[in-house]
């Protein structure tokens, strides 16, 4: 008898997500009965606001929202959307040039889908979120890492992507508040590379999930506004999961140039069609309604990103530059490695993390995951109590 015909050999080459992975694992170890308290995930821990729910409510009572709606959004969202983006990143958009997508993810794949051609070479900036690499490669595209460390407050020089740069780029993913690091570019910082690429007739890939969530006066300038002819190359991702709480209600759009948009609305007409209609009506809620509970999502952020930080900075051996948005910290834990902690001695921010579990019931997430060791990523969107506690066991294991 003939063997079996082998897997997709593409899809065997990509790795789960390394977030979800650590996440599943702590949840599955706090089943168990072990008190393991978790900085891997991305969520914030706040209840939606009501008057969100409240929208998605009475859009149950409507049965037109039980049926197919355009694969590409409803109006209303899509024109909520165009009028975000002109409100935040300084774009004026019509609403045809917006897909509405299952969340930012399902966004960020289609945005390599749309504009990377087997072989092209995609600029990727690290440290990154763990998943764009993979669709990269699910694009047929080949990632080329930049790396920024702590002494760079983990953002890269156009000097560094110019040396990056051959005849294959073609794509740039700008990512400012970024994930895992927090970090945020400056006005000034985002339009010279936006004007790099510019110059190099690079498309931009620019995350803007984490806009809303900035600290200390800081503001994440667009690279759209701080170069308003890049608009033409540029698609901008963005959603209603961490600003809003919104997590599982899974919407997030794309926006960009006419054309563009016209291949990722095809793509999704066949990938997925429409996006659920309750959960894009909530979302039109979202972004018309009052920001006031989003405000406060974001003043208690603040206030554990401060937290997290200064309790960090008290463990010797451990570098925390200070993030000024989103809600990671993103400590350099090389002074911690090749050291023995306990009777192990790792090697690795791999291998520290899972001594930090073991020993210390602390789920974090090991700088490998988004690039080179020697790093972890933590999560502070979780309850004030725990975010003490946790850092707390850290400084007792590290003394």
């Amino acid at each position: 008898m003939t063997s079996r015909a082998p897997l997709s050999r593409k899809l065997s080459a990509i790795a789960e997500s390394a977030t979800l992975k650590v996440d599943a694992k702590a949840k599955a170890l706090q089943a168990a009965g072990r008190p393991v308290i978790s900085y891997a995930a991305g969520e914030p821990d706040f209840a939606t606001p009501s008057y969100i729910v409240d929208a998605a409510a009475k859009a149950l009572q409507d049965p037109k929202n039980y049926r197919y709606t355009p694969a590409a959004g409803l109006p209303v969202l899509r024109e909520a959307i165009a009028a975000k983006t002109l409100r935040d990143s300084g774009l004026e958009v019509a609403p045809s040039q917006v897909i509405v997508t299952n969340g930012g993810k399902q966004s960020v794949y289609q945005a390599f889908q749309t504009v990377v051609n087997p072989g092209d070479e995609v600029l990727l900036p690290a440290p990154y979120w763990t998943t764009y690499p993979e669709a990269i490669a699910l694009a047929e595209g080949t990632p080329v890492e930049v790396f920024a460390g702590a002494d760079q407050d983990y953002k890269v020089t156009v000097a560094q992507l110019e040396a990056a740069r051959t005849d294959k780029t073609t794509v740039l993913v700008f990512v400012s508040p970024s994930n895992p690091t927090g970090s945020v570019y400056t006005p000034e910082e985002t339009a010279e590379i936006g004007r790099w690429a510019l110059e190099h007739g690079i498309w931009v890939i620019t995350d803007e999930i984490y806009q809303n969530l900035t600290y200390e006066g800081t503001r994440a300038v667009s690279i759209v506004e701080a170069v308003p002819e890049l608009a033409e190359q540029t698609i901008l991702v963005n959603g209603v999961a961490k600003t809003y709480a919104m997590t599982g209600w899974r919407v997030g759009w794309m926006v960009g140039p006419a054309d563009a948009m016209k291949l990722a609305g095809n793509l999704q007409s066949h990938l997925s069609s429409n996006v659920n209609n309750v959960a894009q009506i909530a979302a039109a809620a979202a972004l018309d309604g009052p920001q006031d509970e989003a405000e406060q999502f974001r003043l208690a952020f603040d206030r554990r990103r401060r937290l997290i930080v200064s309790e960090l900075a008290k463990i010797d051996g451990v570098e925390v530059p200070n993030p000024l948005g989103a809600f990671y910290a993103y400590p350099d834990v090389r002074g911690l490695l090749n050291r023995s902690w306990g009777g192990v001695t790792p090697t690795t921010s791999l291998e520290l993390a899972d001594l930090i579990l073991e020993q210390a019931e602390v789920a974090v997430v090991p700088g490998e995951a988004f690039g080179p060791s020697g790093y972890l990523r933590l999560s502070y969107a979780l309850g004030d109590d725990q975010l003490l506690e946790g850092i707390q066991r850290l400084q007792r294991l590290f003394a």
